[in-house]
C-alpha cells in the first residue's frame, strides 16, 4: 500500500513536471507567434507610412498639348412659359426674325416683340482631348437678356466655335434646370439660378482637333503647380522605372521624356505606365484664410518660432430704453399728430410713481441710453518653437481663440518673422 502510494506520488510529480514543461513549451510557441504577428504589424505600418503620402504622377502632371478646348456659341431658347425676353431685348427678336427668314418666313422684328416664349442665350462647352466626330458632350446654356427663367425651354440649332473661329460642334435639345422661381405681388421665392441651364449630351462633335500622339519621339510633362522639388522627384522616379536617363527636368513646371526604343509606336502604353508611378510630393508651407466663412487651413509644413503672444477683445454694448409720456384721457392736447391746445391744470402723477403726466399735454418720448465698454483681460502666452503641425495646433488651442482671431494672430506672427509659411487670403 505504501509502495503504491509512492509510485502514485512519483507519477504525480512526473506528471506535474511534464505538464509544466509542456506549458512552458506552449508558452514559448505562443510568444513566438505573438512576436511574429507584432513584427508583421510593424512592418505593415512602416510600409503604409512610407506610402501614405505617395501620389500618382497622373494626379500631379499632365502631357503637354493634351487638354480641353473651350467652345462658345449664340442661340435661341424657345417654348418658354411666358418667362422669355421682353421687348427691351431687341437683339432677341432680330435673331428670331433672321432665323425665320432663313426658313422662308418673312417677318418684321417689331411684330414679334410681344412674344414672351423666346430667350437669347450663350452656349458654352469644353471639347475633350481626342474627341471623335459624332461623339457627344454636355453644354451649358446661359441667358443674356431679361428672361426670367429657361425652365422647360428648347435650344435651337447652335454652332459652337473655338478660338480660331472654326465650328467644332453643334448643340440642340431641351434644357434642364435645377432651379425654380415663384412670385406674388408682395414676395417671391427662388432656388438656384433659373437663367442657367444644362443639356446633357446636347452637342454633337463635327470636327476633331488633330494631334499626332503615337509617333512622337519625346513627351513633355507639365505641372499645374510648378515646383522644383516635385519635378526633380518625378524625373528620378521615371528614370528609375525605365532604367535609364530618359527623363530630365527642364524647369519647375516641365519634364522632358524621351520615348525609349522598346516603346516606339507605343506612346500610349508609355504614358499609362508613367501616370501610375507613385511620387511623394513636397508641400509648400501655407496658411489659407477665408474671411467670409472664417475658415483657417494650416499646411503640414507650417512652423512657428518661439514667440510670446497676447490677444484680447474689446466688447462694446449699447442699450436704449424708450420712455413714453402719455397725456390724460379726453385732454385737448395735440397728441402725437399735433393740433389743439392743452388746458391748464395741475400735473398728475401715475399710480406707480414712475412718471408725471401733465393734463392736455402732447405725448412725449424720451430715451435712456446705457453704453458699456469691456475689454477682456488677456495674459501673455509663450509659444515655443514647433516642429510638427500637431504642435502648432496645441500651441494655438492653448490661447483659446476663435478662427477669426487666428487670422489676426497669424498675420501678426508673419510680420514678426515667427511664422515660416505663406499666408493666402481667399
Amino acid at each position: 500500500m505504501a509502495i503504491l502510494n509512492i509510485g502514485r506520488f512519483e507519477n504525480s510529480v512526473r506528471g506535474d513536471r511534464g505538464r509544466e514543461e509542456m506549458e512552458n513549451t506552449f508558452l514559448f510557441f505562443d510568444v513566438k507567434k505573438i512576436f511574429a504577428k507584432v513584427s508583421l504589424i510593424l512592418i505593415a505600418l512602416l510600409v503604409l507610412t512610407s506610402y501614405a503620402h505617395a501620389t500618382r504622377i497622373k494626379d500631379l502632371a499632365g502631357v503637354k498639348g493634351v487638354r480641353e478646348n473651350q467652345l462658345v456659341g449664340y442661340g435661341l431658347v424657345v417654348g418658354l412659359d411666358g418667362t422669355g425676353d421682353g421687348k427691351d431685348s431687341k437683339f432677341t427678336f432680330q435673331s428670331l426674325a433672321s432665323m425665320l427668314e432663313r426658313m422662308g418666313v418673312t417677318v418684321n422684328a417689331k411684330d414679334i416683340e410681344k412674344a414672351k416664349n423666346v430667350a437669347a442665350v450663350m452656349v458654352t462647352a469644353d471639347l475633350p482631348a481626342f474627341a471623335n466626330v459624332g461623339s457627344r458632350m454636355d453644354v451649358t446654356v446661359s441667358s443674356i437678356g431679361d428672361a426670367e427663367s429657361l425652365t422647360a425651354g428648347t435650344l435651337l440649332v447652335t454652332p459652337l466655335k473655338g478660338a480660331d473661329g472654326k465650328v467644332y460642334a453643334v448643340a440642340q435639345g431641351p434644357v434642364s434646370t435645377d432651379a425654380f422661381s415663384v412670385s406674388g405681388k408682395a414676395a417671391s421665392v427662388s432656388k438656384n439660378f433659373p437663367n442657367v441651364a444644362r443639356i446633357v449630351g446636347g452637342a454633337i462633335i463635327e470636327n476633331e482637333i488633330p494631334y499626332d500622339f503615337v509617333n512622337k519621339g519625346r513627351l513633355f510633362l507639365t505641372l499645374p503647380l510648378p515646383d522644383f522639388t516635385n519635378a526633380s522627384r518625378m524625373t528620378d522616379t521615371i528614370n528609375s522605372a525605365l532604367k535609364g536617363n530618359v527623363a530630365r527636368t527642364l524647369d519647375a513646371g516641365t519634364i522632358e521624356v524621351e520615348v525609349p526604343k522598346e516603346y516606339s509606336g507605343r506612346t500610349v502604353e508609355l504614358v499609362a505606365m508613367i501616370e501610375q508611378l507613385d511620387v511623394t510630393p513636397d508641400k509648400s508651407s501655407m496658411v489659407v484664410f477665408n474671411e467670409r466663412t472664417g475658415t483657417v487651413v494650416i499646411g503640414e509644413n507650417v512652423k512657428i518660432a518661439t514667440v510670446a503672444i497676447a490677444h484680447g477683445n474689446l466688447s462694446i454694448s449699447i442699450k436704449e430704453t424708450a420712455n413714453v409720456s402719455q397725456p390724460m384721457p379726453f385732454s385737448q392736447g395735440g397728441g402725437l399728430f399735433g393740433g389743439g391746445s392743452a388746458p391748464s391744470g395741475p400735473p398728475v402723477e401715475s399710480r406707480d410713481g414712475s412718471a408725471i403726466v401733465a393734463p392736455g399735454a402732447n405725448t412725449a418720448i424720451t430715451y435712456d441710453t446705457d453704453i458699456g465698454v469691456e475689454e477682456d483681460k488677456s495674459k501673455l502666452f509663450l509659444v515655443k518653437s514647433t516642429v510638427t503641425i500637431s504642435e502648432v495646433v496645441r500651441a494655438l488651442n492653448a490661447l483659446g481663440v476663435t478662427p477669426r482671431d487666428l487670422m489676426a494672430i497669424f498675420q501678426a506672427l508673419k510680420v514678426a518673422g515667427a511664422l515660416h509659411a505663406t499666408i493666402e487670403v481667399m
